[in-house]
């Protein structure tokens, strides 16, 4: 079925949705995540107010290929961290609040989110691309229509889910089309298989189950869940809401625990099957280079 409309749920049963996963995953990411769920009730819908204190609402971690800067996604737009400097600086003057953050290639991002307050877009984006390293965007589809707080991709197969309705969504093509799926349960994460785009793992309040066929059915794979990266076929990586990281070689049905970020986690990524990388509330961004063993301070705001 292709999907081309969104049934608008109600504000309490978003909130009911959002308490849940605070029970489930913890403070931090999970608020971050529900910011901005409804459009009807949340300031953002009307924009991102105009806001300079540096990169502190993170939404979205990733490793721009073309330079290997640090790029950080937030409630006021897209920041990076050159290579050789912890400080971030603002990529552009676009300050959309922008959530479910990817990096598809070399200055290619996809996001979605709500606009920036000095534009005349609809309260939900989308789904956004970026061809120039994030100084503008364009729409794909889906303007007005969803705002996918989660977001993942490989090659043309693309990932989403609305924040408003629960809905998990998948595109074969880019994110010009899309058709809907049933989760298990809502999914506040998602990684992609490496080696098969169309498998892949989903977090939930539940636990983690996982897909071989782009959603179309479920299995359980345990009660651990967290935010989730995938950089390689033996290297899946979950932290914990109490900032626990693990590791599992057999795609989420077993973790070994690597160590532990000194906080509570509100993005997480990899860069390779070794590095990975956390940001912090407050907007601090934690790396470790030997998969989570260690941990440092890359950027600070």
């Amino acid at each position: 079925m292709t999907f081309s409309a969104f049934d608008k749920r109600s504000a309490k049963r978003s909130a009911r949705r959002c308490a849940s996963r605070l029970a489930t995953f913890g403070a931090a990411a999970v608020l971050a995540a529900c910011a901005g769920g409804d459009e009807e009730t949340t300031p953002q819908a009307e924009g991102t107010r105009i806001s300079d204190a540096g990169p502190q609402h993170v939404h979205g971690l990733g490793i721009n290929p073309a330079d290997d800067s640090l790029l950080i996604a937030t409630h006021s737009g897209l920041w990076r961290a050159p290579a050789d400097q912890r400080k971030a600086e603002r990529v552009a003057d676009v300050r959309h609040d922008l959530m479910g953050f990817t990096v598809v290639g070399p200055d290619r991002f996809l996001a979605s989110g709500h606009p920036d307050a000095r534009t005349d877009l609809p309260p939900q984006l989308g789904l956004q691309r970026s061809i120039d390293g994030g100084r503008s965007w364009d729409a794909i589809s889906l303007l007005g229509e969803a705002d996918l707080h989660v977001l993942r991709a490989a090659g043309e197969r693309v990932y989403g889910v609305d924040s408003g309705t629960g809905a998990f969504l998948t595109s074969a093509d880019g994110g010009q089309a899309w058709q809907q799926r049933t989760p298990p349960a809502p999914v506040f994460d998602l990684a992609i298989d490496p080696d098969d785009a169309d498998a892949v793992v989903a977090a939930t309040e539940r636990g983690l189950f996982g897909s071989t066929d782009t959603g179309r059915t479920w299995r359980p794979l345990g009660d651990t869940t967290g935010l989730l990266a995938w950089p390689a076929d033996h290297r899946f990586f979950l932290v914990e809401g109490d900032g626990q990281v693990s590791r599992s070689s057999d795609a989420g049905r077993t973790f070994e625990r690597t160590g532990r970020i000194g906080g509570l986690p509100e993005a997480f990524a990899a860069n390779g099957e070794r590095e990975l990388y956390a940001a912090l509330h407050g907007g601090e961004v934690l790396m470790s280079a030997d998969g989570g063993a260690n941990w440092r301070t890359r950027s600070t705001p």
